[in-house]
């Protein structure tokens, strides 16, 4: 396997050593980069003609943090994160911070995570100030594993370096040197002469050399920081309660000031290994296992300019990626424009994109009304938007065979004919064209400029090279794409459709609205699943579930409650009225008045009242809520629809915001175990009828004790979507409102 990132050694005139960290595009840790730190830094050690160091990145970066993929594999059930711990103690502590030669770390751009802890390491620290330092490893679900949690509160102080970590709260240079984090603030210019001169300085002994890790001046008496310790403790169960890492990361910060900073470098080694068990395998049967090269996707046309075209849209341009956005009308083209300024201004107000980019941005998207355009695109994305309230389904197979037909026709024959709908077989939408081969689902999530998921649905025709195009714009787009197969809901969808199935039955048998919806927050979902239909709109639920009704009826419970509300024109948030009332900023207050609607839905059901579902605590609830997801989970991993239970696992929590710190459905699954969830399966089978009736794949493994996902066989977590893990879990509201639904 070809090294991951390097370390470059440089000596000059005046007896400096630099070493440049050299893996782009932000000279991530790996390690590889690792090792090669060691060898440089031993190398620098034994010449004669080096008197100091200077550690910096190349390409105006210091390093974005450590490559998360390099965790590597699971042997046994456990991460191989530990062996990654003893290298860094081994390297930052023993080789970097102990050197015989005094080293001065030069910061631009990045020192994030990994990359600060490295700085740390080093006896001084030079840095711009517009460089970004911090440790954001508890939004991967991870504590700092290099030192970090020893070495920041020795140079900063505790309650500042609990923030930043706590928080995974970066901060600027000028911050940094007003903190005591660095030494000197100079230009990018001046950055490595300067960090040379102080290097020199400290072997000549006119600056001092400090080691970090034996810093003791910036903490505080014992005492005290017991009780800063305590009041983080507390800050962190009130902000997240279901997170742990952030308590370990307190531990660990605290078993350094009581024990010494070595103790707390091993606590971190044993104790602070909490990463998300999640997987994402770019091994696709069929597809990347052929040797197929993804071919150069120059331009993209996009047909609709709704929530989800003006998204999508978004997402390319902020790609690069050169847009011709089409709609039916002038006054849908202009609103679909408009909505992709206000997600690029959006970025601006918030600092994330200047002017500058912002026009440049802007100037990638042309506007049609009609196909002329399209005889160069290189793919094109259908995402057109019909309201479901008058459209019948069979009418919408049709209005998208047509769209498919006029693309095949206008389009080059290379262009990938991909499109956004959810609830459409993609063989039917294929039906009238000779282009079957073709076309291939590119599901994105609402609103898909931000939300991190890719559902690429292929079917039997698509071609394997078609797939890995799209897998390569994905990547490019910085999504986390899955492959699944074609199938009604394809795998999110599908996997989920028992989440609000399941709740609306037990309504009907007697149990509470709200304290499922406030037992599924708690386990960790942003939403419960009335609040989730709430905010989807009761129109596209009701349409949804048709769907399933039709392909799945041995499964699917018929509630009427929907139905009964929609006819007093409560809808859910868009009506102002739905499970719950709503006010103001989208503020949602549970309405006493959904009881008639209940009971008069329980009458039509004919249900009898089960009175041992009152008693049920908020476990047990989550669990005949999210025990039918699993179930259906289980068929779409045995049918094929999904090729590794990873992806299920990715899908469920960068689509539907399942709670990342539980690894994902089915790894949440194992932790409870099959024989378990089939128990209680088959209990509620006897007790309420074939809704909850187990699979043969989950009973299968159930008799046998074989894990669920068992078809898992390594983890690679993609560095490029970790940051919308753990504390971008707000996100996955916004996500709701089109989500899976779009047609």
């Amino acid at each position: 396997m070809a090294a991951k990132g390097r370390t470059e050694l440089e000596v000059g005139a005046d007896g400096v050593a630099v070493i440049t960290i050299c893996n782009p595009p932000v000279n991530s840790l790996s390690i590889d980069v690792l090792y090669s730190l060691k060898e440089s830094y031993e190398e620098a050690l034994r010449r004669n003609d080096v008197k100091a160091i200077v550690v910096t990145g190349k390409g105006g970066k210091f390093s974005g943090g450590f490559d998360i993929s390099s965790f590597g594999g699971v042997q046994g059930g456990q991460m191989m994160q530990p062996k990654v711990g003893y290298i860094a103690i081994d390297i930052l502590t023993d080789t970097v911070e102990a050197a015989t030669k005094p080293s001065v770390a030069a910061i631009d751009g990045l020192a994030l995570g990994g990359g600060l802890e490295v700085a740390m390491a080093c006896h001084a620290r030079i840095a711009t100030p517009m460089a970004q330092l911090g440790l954001p490893e508890l939004q991967l679900g991870i504590i700092p594993g290099f030192g970090g949690t020893q070495r920041l509160p020795r140079l900063v102080g505790l309650t500042k370096s609990l923030e930043m970590m706590l928080l995974s709260k970066p901060i600027k240079g000028g911050e940094a040197h007003e903190l005591g984090l660095v030494d000197a603030l100079v230009s990018p210019n001046d950055l490595v002469n300067t960090a040379r001169q102080w290097a020199l300085d400290i072997y000549e002994l006119r600056k001092p050399w400090i080691k970090s890790l034996y810093k003791t001046d910036k903490l505080e008496p014992l005492g005290e920081a017991r009780e800063i310790l305590k009041f983080a403790r507390g800050q962190a169960q009130k902000q997240a309660a279901n997170l742990h890492h952030p308590l370990v990361c307190i531990d660990v910060v605290e078993e350094g000031i009581v024990a010494g900073p070595r103790a707390g470098l091993w606590k971190c080694l044993y104790g602070s290994y909490t990463v998300l068990t999640l997987c994402y395998m770019e091994q696709i049967p069929g597809a990347t296992d052929l040797g197929l090269m993804p071919r150069k996707i120059i331009k993209v046309a996009i047909l609709g300019g709704g929530l989800m075209g003006s998204g999508i849209a978004t997402a390319m341009i902020l790609s690069n990626y050169p847009v011709i956005l089409k709609e039916v009308n002038e006054k849908f083209l202009n609103a679909g424009l408009e909505r992709i300024k206000a997600n690029l201004q959006s970025r601006v107000r918030k600092g994330k994109m200047t002017e500058e980019r912002y026009e440049k941005a802007m100037s990638l998207v042309t506007g049609v009304l009609d196909y002329e355009r399209f005889k160069d695109v290189d793919l094109v994305i259908e995402a057109s938007l019909y309201p479901l309230s008058c459209m019948k389904h069979y009418l919408l197979i049709l209005l998208k065979q047509q769209i498919f037909a006029d693309l095949e026709k206008y389009c080059p024959s290379h262009c990938v004919l991909a499109t956004n709908t959810s609830t459409i077989d993609l063989n039917l939408i294929g039906e009238k064209t000779k282009s079957q081969d073709r076309i291939v689902g590119a599901h994105f999530f609402s609103p898909a400029h931000v939300m991190p998921l890719l559902e690429i649905v292929r079917t039997q025709h698509t071609s394997p090279q078609v797939v890995v195009d799209l897998l390569d714009v994905g990547k490019k787009i910085k999504k986390t794409p899955i492959v699944v197969g074609n199938c009604t809901g394809f795998a999110v969808n599908r996997m989920f459709f028992p989440y609000t199935q399941s709740a609306l039955f037990y309504v009907d048998l007697g149990m509470d609205v709200y304290k499922i919806d406030r037992s599924c927050t708690k386990f960790g979902m942003p939403m419960g699943p009335f609040r989730l239909a709430d905010l989807v709109g009761f129109g596209v639920a009701v349409a949804t579930g048709m769907q399933y009704l039709e392909n799945f009826p041995e499964r699917v419970y018929k509630s009427m409650l929907l139905p009964l509300m929609m006819e007093d024109n409560r809808a859910g948030e868009a009506t102002q009225k739905g499970f719950y009332k709503y006010e103001g900023k989208r503020k949602a207050t549970p309405d006493p008045e959904i009881m008639k609607y209940i009971e008069k839905s329980r009458s039509i059901s004919g249900v009898t009242l089960d009175p041992e579902l009152l008693k049920l605590s908020e476990k047990d609830i989550v669990e005949m809520v999210f025990f039918p997801v699993i179930n259906e989970a289980c068929r779409v991993l045995d049918e094929g629809i999904a090729v590794k239970a990873s992806d299920l696992d990715i899908a469920s929590i960068f689509g539907m915001g399942f709670p990342p710190y539980r690894g994902g459905v089915m790894y949440w699954a194992d932790s409870i175990g099959a024989k378990y969830i089939h128990g209680k399966l088959e209990e509620w089978t006897k007790r309420y009828g074939g809704f909850f009736k187990p699979c043969s794949y989950l009973a299968e493994r159930a008799a046998k004790g074989i894990p669920l996902v068992s078809k898992l066989l390594s983890f690679q977590l993609p560095s490029f979507s970790c940051n919308y893990l753990v504390h971008q879990q707000r996100k996955f509201r916004l996500g709701y409102k089109m989500n899976a639904f779009s047609l």
